[in-house]
C-alpha cells in the first residue's frame, strides 16, 4: 500500500452528505424525495435488519413461489397484468430481457431514434436490426417526442419485424398515439413492447395520460423508484398479453439479474405497490393542484415558455404529464444546462435534467408546495440576471434533437464484438462506429454501434465536446477518439 494513502477518506460519502446538508430542493428522481414519500412501512422499518439473502421463508427472486410470487401477483392485479416480474437490475435489464425474448439474430426491431441507451444491451445480446423511426420534433421547446403511425404502418408488413418498442411518456413527459400503434401491432400480430420508465404513476388518476397497459401493449417496463415511491434501482416488467411468453422473459432475467438481489429493493416495491393502491389518487390530487399553482406562477416570468397542452396535439406529441414541467429558457438568452447549474449553485434546487433549450424538473408525489416555490422563485432571480446581463456572448449548444440519423452498415451486435481500434473524432468520417455514445441525460444515442460515422455526426459530436456535455457509452468521454470497427 503506498504510504500516502489515507484510507480514511470517503469521498462518496462525504459528497452524499454534502449535498444532504444542503437541504436540497429535489425535483428530480428517485420520486420518494429523500424519504418524505416513502411509504411508512419503509420509513419506519428495520432497513439493516431487512438487507438480507435468500433465507428460508423469503423466497428466491428466479423461482418464486413465495413472498415474492405473491408481492409479484399484488403488483400485477394492481395494474391489470397477466404477470409481473420485480427487477433490482432497473428497467434497463427489463428492456433488455424484452427484447431478447421478442427477437433472434437477424430479426428487425422497430423502434423510436430517441429510445434511452440501455436498448443496445437487448440488440447485442439478441442480434436484432434496429430500424429506427425519427420522432417529432416538439417545436419552441427541440425536444424529440413519439412517432407517427405512417412509417409503421410501412414497416410491420415486412417479413421479420419481430416487435415494436415504444417510448411512453419520453424523458420530457409527452406522450404519442400508443393506442393507435397498439391497434396496427395486433393488426399484424407484432408484439408491442413500452419502455414506461416515467409513467409509473399514470395508472392512478384521470388527469393524466392513460398508461401503456390500458392501451393495449404487451409487455411494460415501469422504473418504479422514479414516480412510484420505490428505491432507486427497483422496476418492474409487466406483460399484459401472451404475444410476449412469460418462460422467455424468465429466462433472460434469470440470465441478466443479479444472483444475490436486494431485499431492499424488493420490500420497497412491494410497499410502494401497497401505498400506490391505497393512496395514488389522493397523492395525485394533491401534487396536481401543486403543479397546477406552479405552472401559472412560471407563465408570469419573462423569458420562460412552461410546456402545455398548447403545443402538443399531433400523432407523435399528443399529450403530456404535467406532474413534469418543462421549461424553455432559450428567451433568457442562456441554455437549460447553464441554468440547471445555477438553479443548483445557487439556490440549492436540483432539476432532473437539463438540455441545450429546457431544463426539466419532477414533481413527484412527495414534492410539497414550498419546493416548488423555491422552484419559482430561483427562476425568476434567474430570468431577472438573465435580462440585466443581455448582449453578453453566449456559449453555443448543440440541440437535442442530435444529428440525422446515420446509415446502418451492420448490426448493434456484429459491431460491438469486432475487432476494434481508437481514432481521432475529427478522423473517423466513413468509419463504422464501434460504440454508442450519447449525451446524458436525456441519454438519446448520437450513434450506434455498427453506423457510419458521417459529416453530420462528426460536426454535433465536435459541438458536444466543445460545449462539455456529460456523455455516456464512449470509451473516450472527452470525444477525442472514437471506437471504430475494423
Amino acid at each position: 500500500m503506498p504510504e500516502n494513502s489515507n484510507q480514511m477518506h470517503i469521498p462518496l460519502i462525504d459528497s452524499l452528505e454534502k449535498y444532504r446538508r444542503r437541504n436540497p430542493v429535489r425535483l428530480h428522481v428517485p420520486g420518494h424525495k429523500g424519504g418524505q414519500a416513502l411509504s411508512p412501512v419503509m420509513r419506519q422499518g428495520d432497513l439493516p435488519g431487512w438487507d438480507v439473502t435468500e433465507l428460508e421463508g423469503l423466497d428466491d427472486l428466479h423461482n418464486p413461489d413465495g413472498a415474492i410470487a405473491a408481492a409479484q401477483q399484488l403488483a400485477a392485479n394492481l395494474y391489470g397484468a397477466r404477470h409481473t416480474f420485480f427487477l433490482v437490475n432497473g428497467t434497463t435489464v427489463g428492456i433488455h430481457a424484452l427484447i431478447s425474448a421478442t427477437c433472434a439474430e437477424g430479426d428487425m426491431l422497430v423502434l423510436p431514434r430517441n429510445a434511452h441507451r440501455s436498448v443496445l444491451g437487448g440488440l447485442v445480446l439478441s442480434g436484432a436490426r434496429p430500424v429506427f423511426l425519427e420522432p417529432e420534433i416538439v417545436p419552441e421547446f427541440g425536444f424529440a417526442a413519439g412517432f407517427g403511425k405512417d412509417r409503421l404502418k410501412q414497416l410491420l408488413p415486412r417479413r421479420g419485424v419481430a416487435a415494436v418498442l415504444a417510448v411512453h411518456p419520453c424523458y420530457y413527459g409527452v406522450v404519442g398515439d400508443l393506442a393507435g400503434v397498439s391497434e396496427l401491432c395486433r393488426r399484424y400480430s407484432v408484439p408491442l413492447i413500452v419502455d414506461e420508465a416515467h409513467g409509473t404513476h399514470l395508472r392512478f388518476h384521470p388527469a393524466l395520460p392513460a398508461d401503456a397497459l390500458s392501451l393495449g401493449a404487451d409487455a411494460v417496463v415501469q422504473s418504479v423508484h422514479k414516480t412510484g415511491g420505490a428505491f432507486t434501482q427497483a422496476s418492474w416488467l409487466h406483460l399484459g398479453t401472451g404475444r410476449v411468453q412469460r418462460e422467455q422473459v424468465a429466462r433472460t432475467l434469470r440470465l441478466l439479474q443479479t444472483s444475490s438481489p436486494s431485499y431492499l429493493l424488493l420490500a420497497s416495491l412491494d410497499a410502494a405497490r401497497q401505498q400506490l393502491a391505497r393512496h395514488g389518487g389522493d397523492m395525485l390530487d394533491e401534487l396536481l393542484e401543486i403543479t397546477q399553482e406552479t405552472l401559472r406562477e412560471l407563465t408570469r416570468i419573462p423569458g420562460l415558455v412552461v410546456l402545455g397542452k398548447e403545443h402538443l396535439g399531433t400523432c407523435g406529441a399528443l399529450d403530456h404529464d404535467p406532474t413534469r414541467l418543462v421549461v424553455s429558457v432559450k428567451g433568457l438568452g442562456l441554455s437549460g444546462y447553464e441554468v440547471g447549474r445555477r438553479l443548483a449553485a445557487g439556490y440549492g434546487v436540483y432539476v432532473e435534467m437539463a438540455d441545450a433549450f429546457n431544463v426539466v424538473a419532477v414533481l413527484a408525489p412527495g414534492t410539497g408546495r414550498e419546493d416548488a416555490r423555491a422552484l419559482v422563485r430561483a427562476l425568476a432571480d434567474i430570468s431577472l440576471e438573465a435580462r440585466r446581463d443581455a448582449g453578453l456572448p453566449r456559449v453555443v449548444i448543440p440541440s437535442p434533437a442530435g444529428p440525422p440519423v446515420p446509415p446502418q452498415v451492420t448490426t448493434p451486435r456484429r459491431a460491438w464484438l469486432s475487432p476494434q481500434r481508437s481514432v481521432p473524432l475529427e478522423e473517423s468520417r466513413g468509419r463504422v462506429c464501434g460504440e454508442i455514445i450519447a449525451v446524458y441525460p436525456p441519454g438519446t444515442a448520437i450513434i450506434y454501434p455498427g453506423e457510419e460515422i458521417t459529416p453530420e455526426v462528426i460536426e454535433y459530436l465536435l459541438q458536444v465536446r466543445a460545449s462539455g456535455l456529460h456523455c455516456q457509452g464512449a470509451a473516450d468521454p472527452a470525444l477525442r477518439t472514437v471506437r471504430v470497427a475494423d
